[in-house]
Order: C-alpha cells, then sequence, then structure tokens
C-alpha cells in the first residue's frame, strides 16, 4: 500500500475509542486497505525539552513521562512521534510503560479523567537528521514534515503534546474547522 495519496485527519486521533476497540491509526490503515501498527520503543519519565515544557506550561527543569513510538504502514515506518504528559497525569498509569493500551492513550487519558477540548497543530518542514533519513530510507534531497499537537482540557491545561516526524512526499494533511459564531 502507498502513501501517495493518503489524506489523513487528526480528529481520531484525539476523540476516545469506544470499549473493545483498537487504536485509531489501525483503524485508519485498515479502511484504506493496510496495516497499521506501531512500536513503542521507549516510555518512561525525562527533562522536559524547553519547547515541550513550554507547550505544556511547566518549569523548564520539569520532568515529563514520554512515550517514543515508530509507527508503521504495512511493516514499513511512516511516522515517529514522541508524546509528552506532565507526570503529575501520566505518573503510575500504563503510559510509562511500554505496552500497547487498548484503545490508544486518548482513551486511557479520558478513563483518567483528561478529555480533549481544544487542540492546536502546528506543522513544518525541515530537511531529516540522519537518523530519520535511516529510519525512512530518505534520499539526502527528500524533507519532512513535522507536526506539533498540543490537547487540551476544558480548563485550558495542556495535558499532552505529541511531536510527529514523517515524510514529506505524498502526505496530505486535512483540516476541518468549525467556527463558533
Amino acid at each position: 500500500m502507498s502513501s501517495s495519496d493518503w489524506v489523513s485527519s487528526s480528529v481520531p486521533y484525539v476523540v476516545p475509542r469506544a470499549k473493545g476497540e483498537g487504536d485509531a491509526w489501525q483503524d485508519e490503515a485498515a479502511a484504506k486497505g493496510g496495516v497499521g501498527s506501531q512500536r513503542i520503543v521507549r516510555a518512561g519519565q525525562v527533562p522536559a525539552p524547553s519547547e515541550v515544557a513550554a507547550l505544556l506550561a511547566l518549569e523548564d527543569d520539569a520532568d515529563v513521562v514520554v512515550r517514543q513510538r515508530v509507527i508503521y504502514l504495512d511493516d514499513q515506518p511512516t511516522e515517529l512521534t514522541d508524546t509528552y504528559y506532565p507526570v503529575d497525569v501520566a505518573r503510575g498509569t500504563r503510559l510509562e510503560g511500554t505496552a500497547k493500551i487498548r484503545g490508544g492513550a486518548v482513551t486511557l487519558l479520558a478513563e483518567l479523567g483528561y478529555t480533549t477540548h481544544r487542540v492546536r497543530e502546528e506543522v513544518s518542514a525541515r530537511m531529516p537528521t540522519e537518523a530519520e533519513r535511516q529510519v525512512f530510507g530518505l534520499s539526502d534531497a527528500d524533507p519532512v514534515l513535522c507536526m506539533t499537537r498540543v490537547t487540551l482540557d476544558v480548563a485550558g491545561r495542556p495535558f499532552q503534546v505529541d511531536a510527529s516526524v514523517f515524510p514529506a512526499s505524498g502526505q496530505r494533511l486535512r483540516y476541518e474547522l468549525e467556527p463558533r459564531i
């Protein structure tokens, strides 16, 4: 399966799944005839990168819980995502481990009382690092897209930051907005 005409929406990735459902990526890939999977390569507490600390409204030296994942489409790496949570949100939960979470982290967070009220996403392009080039099999001339998503609760508190990198070629992001009047 090719991602050359892949159109992705962010909405399924910020809404909890129904009981017994798999994760949003598996469902999105299956709907397009592919197999979506992921591998959590690292999870646990780390010092927050300064940009992440700012996005989570934390002090510069604060610890966070991170889950670093490689996302696959038909066994080919298609995305690298690091997801960060404030320690008071994630400590002692399955977010600190490398095991898959049924329904995804968003479903677990909803069970813990953290539901999405607002999402901010920023997308930029850059040239890949050497490690990214190797993971994705890119040439020196192939750019990547970087998407940062900040998820906020009803009180406006940020409780999750996703930092994703994926090959730019063939990607199209779709945003549907419902303006409040």
